[in-house]
């Protein structure tokens, strides 16, 4: 996979700040698994169970998936947990997941479109992800390792 930017197309009225986003490796494929981890400041407090996440995923015009999830049942789907209290007060924000890319992706180029609300309605984060799945694992290590920042914020600070 060959990730650019994850975009953040949030703005003030965001719930989450969004300071730094870190893919490890830096290039993972499908069918392996991948670090993410988020960093960033709440607002407010949050029930990251009842967040509910709206992903599109366009290859070309052609969009391939349209769909909500709650935050829990969306990692699941990707192998992933909420660690810890799920109840977040207001403050520094930090999680890691370990995410597993299904193998069931097309091999192609896509755009992801994720934007998060909070149970009570209000704008949690919105991110913009292209990615380039041009072909599946191959067990290369020179082309696996390391861990790229990958976070680019249109928000005016």
């Amino acid at each position: 996979m060959s990730m650019r930017l994850v975009e953040d197309t949030s703005d003030d009225t965001y719930v989450l700040d969004i300071l730094d986003i870190t893919l490890t490796p830096a290039l993972p494929w499908l069918g392996r698994q991948v670090r993410w981890e988020m960093s960033g400041r709440l607002k407010e407090t949050v029930d990251l169970t009842r967040v509910t996440c709206n992903v599109i995923m366009k290859f070309g015009p052609v969009k391939m998936l349209d769909r909500s999830y709650r935050l829990p049942d969306l990692l699941a789907r990707i192998g992933a947990r909420l660690p810890g209290d799920p109840r977040l007060p207001a403050g520094p924000w930090q999680q890691t997941w370990t995410l597993r890319i299904p193998e069931t992706v097309p091999v192609a180029r896509h755009r992801i479109r994720l934007r998060a609300r909070t149970g009570t309605g209000k704008n949690f984060l919105a991110l913009d992800i292209p990615v380039d799945f041009s072909c599946k694992f191959r067990p290369v290590a020179a082309t696996c390792g390391g861990s790229s920042r990958v976070l680019h914020s249109t928000r005016r600070r």
